[in-house]
């Protein structure tokens, strides 16, 4: 394969293979700037040797095995590198790297997700750090998964990176009490890796099905190697629960199928059935957390023959369990659009207009969508086509802003 499509199976193959590689990496040598650049040698290094000799049969072996030469020469070249390794691997030999309960993590990325959810980073970077290294997405990309502007993403990832390297940090798979300490860090990593899936911040298509996926394998793998946490299944279900519906989120063109409008005979039922199963042993295993509750959200919209049937006094009422639990105004965003179902438009307008002076929203492409649908819904239809028109400014997809322009131009042409 030479040309254009060997430059786009590298680019694949990088997207499906980065996390990968340096999770690798960085539990071989325990430095991750390291292993950031060995991994972006081996990438520039497949960009010139693959459109000229082909892709080989095993990209990723490859990629891993030029990213280690890479990393062996750096280290050959600069000494006081290799010092600052040593000094490191020396001081984990001493601390020793302890086993994990129930035997060794089986996954390279999810072991390094525990390493990176250490305690002396603060909460906020070591979601910003795991994102960004270890899952392949961009800064943008994590920082609409924090709802927070791409340049205080940026410092977060340099303050994280900063942080491990002055204290010494050492990249090792914590055992114990520890892996229950950091496991909310890690649960909350798949979350935002599968919410970037369902719906891109940016790009051609609406969704990602390579991260939502990857997200669901790892999920599995977790509750498989924690099956007594709750919240590990909860999540799990939940990914499971909402995943089922893609194939009819979007029409042939790729723009968004409302939830109203989809044909449910595309919905995935092994994946709804396995979601169900999960769900049923995370809700009876004690109090339920915020995974469990989005899970049986989720779990209620899959069951109802139509939006219609949907039991929306029950959304709400989950939803205010839900507040209590994460009083986020996402949620709140979410349990107005529950309320305007079931108790009208008008309604959960109200509510939405309570929420007009959160600054989350003010660029929040999702609460102009859903304040515009309510507007729509009580004709008030010039309003409606401003707010389209609000959030057709900061839509990040394409197919998003194909669907406000097909709403926005509705709109015109009724009022004409």
């Amino acid at each position: 394969m030479s040309g254009p499509d060997a430059h786009a199976s590298t680019a694949a193959v990088f997207r499906e293979e980065h996390g990968r590689l340096l999770a690798a990496l960085t539990r071989r040598f325990g430095d991750l700037d390291l292993a950031e650049e060995a991994a972006a040698e081996a990438i520039e290094t497949a960009l010139v040797r693959w459109p000229a000799d082909g892709v080989p049969p095993n990209p990723g072996a490859w990629l891993m095995t030029t990213a280690r030469r890479k990393a062996v020469d750096r280290l050959r070249r600069d000494q006081a590198y290799a010092a600052k390794l040593a000094l490191l691997q020396a001081e984990l030999d001493r601390s020793g790297a302890a086993a994990p309960i129930r035997g060794e993590l089986p996954d390279e990325r999810l072991q390094l997700f525990f390493t990176c959810a250490h305690p002396a980073l603060a909460a906020e970077d070591r979601l910003a750090l795991t994102l960004r290294c270890l899952s392949g997405l961009t800064t943008p990309e994590v920082a609409r998964a924090s709802l927070v502007p791409t340049a205080t993403m940026a410092k977060r990832i340099v303050r994280a990176k900063n942080r491990i390297r002055v204290a010494r940090i050492p990249f090792r798979v914590p055992g114990g009490d520890e892996l229950a300490e950091r496991l909310p860090g890690v649960l909350q990593v798949l979350y935002s890796i599968f919410t970037e899936g369902y719906a891109a911040s940016s790009g051609p298509h609406l969704q990602r099905l390579d991260l939502a996926e990857e997200a669901i394998r790892l999920a599995r793998i977790l509750h498989r190697f924690l099956p007594g946490e709750r919240e590990t299944a909860g999540l799990t279900a939940l990914l499971l629960l909402v995943h089922a519906r893609h194939r009819a989120r979007t029409g042939p063109d790729g723009v968004p199928v409302l939830l109203e409008d989809q044909d449910r005979t595309r919905w995935d039922q092994d994946l709804i059935a396995e979601g169900r199963a999960l769900l049923r042993s995370a809700v009876t295993a004690g109090p339920a957390g915020p995974y469990t509750v989005q899970a049986t959200i989720a779990a209620l919209h899959d069951e109802a023959p139509s939006v219609t049937h949907t039991d929306w006094a029950r959304v709400v009422a989950l939803y205010d369990v839900l507040t209590a639990l994460t009083p986020t105004p996402v949620v709140a965003l979410n349990r107005a659009a529950a309320v305007a179902m079931r108790d009208g438009p008008a309604a959960g307008l109200a509510l939405l207009d309570d929420l007009a002076g959160e600054p989350l929203f003010r660029d929040y492409h999702p609460y102009t969508v859903a304040r515009a649908d309510l507007l729509e819904r009580l004709d008030r239809h010039t309003e409606a086509a401003e707010a389209y028109r609000h959030a057709l400014d900061s839509a990040g997809t394409e197919p998003e802003r194909t669907f406000l322009r097909r709403r926005i131009s509705a709109l015109n042409a009724g009022s004409d």
